[in-house]
């Protein structure tokens, strides 16, 4: 791509994604009182805290330069991801080797720093706050929330699209017609030289009325940007909320360049609701060898024993 778009140059060198974004400063009210003196982030699915998949997903896919963006209460997020002498010693001296490695694996990978949103202000709001710490270069956003089972991972397939288009690239799976509302939707042309799933965006509507929807694909949990998204995001009014929406922003900046979807290939489980929360457990339990086969017999059993009166 020729040219300069508010002030960035996608020289070669920026072309390299080196840091995520990880927005957790919300509430997590739709999970309390488990939230109540815990993050949500911090919800656990088998063993792992949700946010722990998505800070492995960027790992997988080369980036390992971590940003949280944490409110009050987060502290467990901090401690999780910080090293744990007392515990490490603990288990050293027990002998405990796999513990060990499985707890020093993720400390040990990443590079984390942190940055207070103050109240939460929307997506958009979450993700201008780390102006400073990202710099003049592009990045990947990843909502905790959206836990992703794929091979490449979804950031990997979405870093490797960023490297042939040089633009923002935007996560997004078809979802039913009825559950367009629930989601922000993009409007796409067909462009048959960016291969196959992959779309430039003409425009972005948030949670549209079924029959006003321009598609049905609809915007997941991953990011790529470009910093001229922050002078996007500051010219951005706040919504009816007080909020400032990150989808908002990317309407402003599709006005100064392209921006790009790519279809995911993988299983998309959203934790950020009960229901989902419950299936991605399910799910994840039964991906491990040393569950699957006895969860699936106890999970027979539930459906013989006609639990809740429901065959």
């Amino acid at each position: 791509m020729a040219g300069t778009i508010l002030g960035y140059d996608p020289s070669p060198m920026q072309s390299t994604i080196r840091k995520a974004v990880f927005p957790a400063a919300g509430l997590g009210t739709r999970f309390l009182p488990a939230t109540k003196a815990q993050p949500k982030e911090m919800l656990v699915l088998v063993d792992k805290p949700v946010i722990q998949y998505g800070v492995e997903e960027a790992v997988a896919s080369g980036v390992d330069n971590i940003v949280i963006v944490t409110g009050r209460g987060k502290n467990a997020i901090e401690d999780h991801f910080d090293v744990a002498v007392e515990l490490e010693s603990f288990l050293e001296q027990r002998g405990k080797t796999e513990q060990l490695a499985e707890i020093r694996k993720i400390t040990q990978l990443i590079n984390v720093a942190y940055v207070r949103q103050g109240e939460p202000l929307g997506l958009g709001h979450a993700v201008l706050v780390t102006r400073n710490l990202v710099g003049d270069e592009p990045f990947a956003v990843i909502l905790g929330d959206d836990v992703i089972d794929a091979q490449p991972p979804a950031l990997k397939q979405m870093i490797d699209v960023f490297a042939r288009v040089q633009g923002p690239v935007l996560a997004v799976e078809r979802v039913p017609d009825e559950d367009v509302s629930k989601y922000g939707i993009v409007a796409v042309e067909e462009d048959p030289s960016l291969g196959p799933g992959v779309h430039r965006i003409v425009d972005l509507v948030e949670k549209p009325r079924r029959e006003d929807a321009p598609s049905n694909l609809a915007i997941i949990g991953r990011y790529i940007l470009t910093p001229d998204i922050f002078p996007a995001l500051e010219a951005t009014a706040s919504d009816r909320t007080g909020e400032i929406q990150l989808t908002n922003g990317l309407r402003k900046l599709l006005k100064d360049r392209p921006l790009y979807a790519c279809e995911i290939k993988g299983v998309r489980h959203d934790t950020g609701n009960k229901l989902g929360f419950l299936k991605a457990l399910v799910y994840f339990a039964l991906q491990r060898p040393d569950l699957a086969g006895p969860f699936r017999q106890y999970l027979d059993t539930l459906q013989d024993a006609h639990v809740g009166g429901h065959r």
